[in-house]
């Protein structure tokens, strides 16, 4: 095991839009979202009703197949709406908040023992923050997983920066760490050079280095403790884990979090101070014409105008729709505005030049073209196209053999990117992750 990885495969997708570490201003949200599409395997049971009155660390909704899993509510107000979709899919629970708020008080004492910790979890709503591998799920009860892995860093496009989000908020992220240390070994990843997490104990370090997608935990832990058939790792996002040591700290739930508002259509970059399940309306202007992704460009979600920041996003990205189409943009030898990743254009004549992208795919879907494009953007030790045809054809047997136990489709995020047959390979691997856990369950 190397406590250096110096990762070769990759890219880094030149967008135009990076977030100034700078504070562009403070939201108070009016209403706040807790939405269970957040957690994957997520069956929700309603614990509240319109007009019922919630304090900041109250649960709002639990898991339907272990009533022990709660969900609480990052502000103490009123349950404004209860939110939902198609055959009564619950979307969301609204909460008007309170001009002052007030916090359940979860004890202030640094829990003894791995019981205790997950006791904290469970009753904190923090437990769905922890995410299960293989599969993605959130962790399992009666699962003590070989080690917990924390990337404290992103490599994916205009991805906020964790150093200036957490920065100020070390001592609680190291409390979290100590607490997570006691369930299972610790592993903590920092990017190389200079890190404000690189003085972190109670775990082991891993400077790690290279192209996107370095700084996502699961390329992580396949060159650190790959998974086999039959092994569990757990994850967490580093701002859960400041939060669960503020509870140490404190005794009080707090999500607050700086959001890095990027991307070449945002009319103001920088960053924001707010809550998970703020409007998105309260963070930054949206214009007509322009799409909303909470998350980076490559793995995130489609919120909307009118949608709410999510439990796991620290990143908004505003594109333009590209409804235009070009023609014959294929045959033109000259395209200085485009982006190519395998030199069918001159920017990599201008390697640092960034670019003013949209959601235009040029071009549609179509057969599979056989190169060597996804193998040289994936740092893992698995075999990519076969491991995609696998996931379409639901060979379970080739999965296994391929590699389905260590990827989440953010990790073959880069492979839509470069797939000059713009295939959805994501939701390919997600199609695949979906007939494991229902096969192999």
């Amino acid at each position: 095991m190397s406590n250096n990885l110096d990762l070769k495969k990759g890219l880094n997708v030149p967008v135009k839009g990076v977030a100034a570490p700078v504070v562009i201003k403070t939201v108070t949200p009016d209403v706040v979202a807790v939405k269970p599409t957040d957690y994957f395997g997520l069956v929700p049971r309603l614990l509240v009703k319109e007009g019922d009155s919630v304090q900041a660390g109250s649960p709002v909704m639990a898991d339907k197949m272990h009533p022990e899993i709660l969900f609480t509510s990052p502000v103490s107000g009123t349950v404004q709406e209860i939110v939902r979709g198609a055959k009564r899919k619950l979307l969301a629970v609204l909460v008007k908040a309170d001009v002052k708020q007030v916090y359940v008080d979860f004890g202030k004492e640094a829990p003894k023992d791995a019981a205790a910790v997950k006791a904290l979890l469970l009753k904190t709503g923090l437990w769905g923050t922890l995410v299960q591998r293989p599969y993605g799920v959130m962790a399992g009860l009666d699962v003590t997983p070989k080690a917990i892995f924390i990337s404290t860093f992103s490599t994916a496009p205009l991805a906020a920066d964790t150093d200036y989000v957490l920065g100020d908020a070390l001592a609680d992220f190291q409390a979290g760490v100590n607490a997570l240390a006691k369930v299972a070994p610790v592993h903590v990843s920092i990017h190389k050079g200079e890190s404000a997490f690189v003085k972190v104990k109670d775990a082991t370090l891993h400077v790690v280095s290279g192209p996107h997608p370095a700084g996502n935990v699961g390329v992580q832990i396949s060159h650190i403790s790959p998974i086999q058939k039959g092994d569990t790792v757990w994850t967490m996002n580093p701002l859960h884990v400041a939060a669960l040591g503020h509870v140490v700290n404190t005794g009080k739930l707090e999500l607050t979090r700086k959001v890095a508002v990027t991307g070449p259509a945002a009319e103001k970059l920088g960053y924001v101070v707010a809550l998970p399940g703020t409007p998105v309306k309260q963070l930054t202007s949206v214009g007509e014409g322009v799409r909303v992704v909470g998350g980076d460009v490559l793995s995130g979600e489609n919120l909307g105008a009118d949608g709410y920041l999510g439990m796991f996003q620290s990143q908004l990205t505003l594109l333009k729709e590209g409804y235009e189409r070009e023609w014959f943009g294929w045959a033109k030898p000259f395209r200085p505005k485009v982006h190519s990743s395998s030199w069918c254009y001159f920017s990599w004549l201008t390697p640092k030049k960034e670019y003013d992208m949209n959601t235009n795919l040029h071009g549609g879907p179509r057969a599979f073209v056989e190169t060597k494009c996804f193998e040289d953007v994936t740092p893992m030790d698995i075999f990519p196209i076969y491991l995609i045809k696998a996931c379409l054809a639901g060979d379970i047997e080739k999965m296994e053999k391929f590699g389905i136990y260590e990827v989440l489709p953010e990790d073959l995020a880069l492979c839509d990117y470069v797939d000059p047959s713009k295939n959805e390979i994501q939701a390919y691997i997600q199609k695949g992750i979906d007939l494991m856990i229902k096969e192999m369950a």
